[in-house]
């Protein structure tokens, strides 16, 4: 394994990297970017823009929130440029309970209209688990809703734009340039953000048609209506855009997170994360920073403490020295609260959810030796990570190590 040498990240990742002759990864590299750019001109270029674009409709602005330090900070920042937003979530069943108060504080704090799509609890149960089984992921429903339901929302309102914050990949590996302006796009979304699965992957008759009959939940597309994306023509009728500010102010979580704390009451996690150090990020779901991000160690042997140990660097927050440390004390953590939360809710046991687990290990990363699952770690050691529990047969992609 490759470790880039200024953040912590592999260069096997969940969002591709590459890595220059000096060995600093593209997320690094573009990163950088942001201390080239004029950002005043920036967000005149932002101003234009929305002017362009302000709605004849009741709403100037569609925002997607989760309630999380980045969700506030767009709706405050589209008030302060005179903007009427109209708040958008997707609920998926599993909000902490931070994470709860936060969204529903922010309809009170900003005075707006904010829609909340509840899908129905039974529904959800199965799609978490046709999600693990079929891609190692339970909380794929939870991306597809965030990436669909307010796309939904802007069409049938017909409001033009739909204000995100930073764009993940580029934030994270580097995808593009800032001088790019990237805009959100389906092909963004069914790609990467949805790993190239859609709704009618789940329902009886794709998984069916897929080879998977054998996870089938019962789900008809009546359902899933929900997470049907918008046509071209639909989109093209209102000229939805989606924009990421991130393009037009310089971005920063942590500065974010200070803001709505003490501007609006926002708050972070009380208690110790099992798998990451930060107490600002992921608050909208139990098991994003839980088993979500526990298969993500699973399949590529990195976690959420990667993430946010590569952007505090980054930012000039933490040293590498304790970055690495942070990777070291959080990443292979088994996440044993959010584990039996989501054991309890779909009816599984652990040792099902193990072995399913395992089968979504990348042979590029992990290794077996004496039936234990060993990697390379960032400091240079290979360390064991618990049992092996595939059948024979599925060990023969993996070496073996003597």
């Amino acid at each position: 394994m490759k470790f880039c040498n200024t953040c912590v990240y592999p260069m096997v990742a969940a969002t591709a990297l590459t890595a220059d002759n000096e060995g600093k990864c593209s997320g690094c590299k573009v990163s950088e970017q942001r201390e080239t750019i004029d950002w005043d001109r920036r967000l005149e270029e932002f101003k234009k823009l929305i002017d362009r674009y302000r709605s004849n409709s009741d709403y100037d602005v569609v925002i997607p929130v989760s309630g999380g330090k980045d969700s506030y900070f767009q709706v405050h920042f589209a008030l302060e440029h005179g903007l009427r937003p109209l708040l958008v979530t997707y609920h998926g069943d599993a909000f902490t309970n931070e994470g709860e108060k936060n969204l529903h504080n922010m309809r009170r704090v900003f005075d707006c209209d904010h829609l909340i799509y509840r899908p129905s609890s039974t529904l959800l149960k199965r799609l978490n688990r046709i999600g693990f089984k079929l891609q190692g992921d339970n909380n794929w429903h939870n991306h597809a809703g965030i990436f669909t339901y307010p796309i939904q929302v802007a069409v049938k309102h017909r409001i033009p734009i739909i204000l995100w914050g930073e764009h993940g990949f580029m934030d994270i590996a580097g995808m593009y340039s800032y001088n790019d302006y990237v805009e959100f796009t389906a092909k963004y979304r069914y790609e990467h953000c949805l790993h190239g699965f859609d709704w009618f992957d789940f329902t009886d008759e794709g998984l069916e048609k897929n080879g998977r009959p054998d996870i089938k939940e019962g789900i008809s597309e009546k359902e899933l209506v929900w997470l049907k994306y918008p046509s071209d023509t639909e989109i093209d009728d209102v000229g939805v855009r989606g924009i990421y500010l991130s393009n037009y102010i310089k971005w920063s979580g942590s500065q974010n997170a200070d803001l709505v704390e003490s501007k609006y009451g926002w708050k972070p996690f009380e208690s110790e994360q099992e798998r990451t150090y930060r107490k600002i990020s992921n608050l909208d779901d139990i098991h994003e920073n839980g088993i979500h991000d526990y298969m993500k160690f699973i399949k590529f042997g990195y976690g959420r403490a990667t993430d946010h140990a590569s952007k505090d660097i980054r930012d000039g927050l933490i040293t590498r020295d304790k970055g690495i440390e942070y990777v070291n004390h959080y990443d292979h953590v088994k996440p044993m609260k959010s584990l039996n939360h989501w054991l309890e809710y779909v009816q599984m046991k652990e040792r099902d959810f193990d072995e399913i687990a395992d089968s979504f290990r990348d042979p590029r990363v992990w290794f077996i030796r004496n039936g234990k699952w060993v990697k390379d770690c960032i400091d240079g050691e290979l360390r064991e990570f618990g049992d092996v529990l595939l059948e024979k047969k599925q060990r023969e992609k993996y070496k073996e190590l003597n």
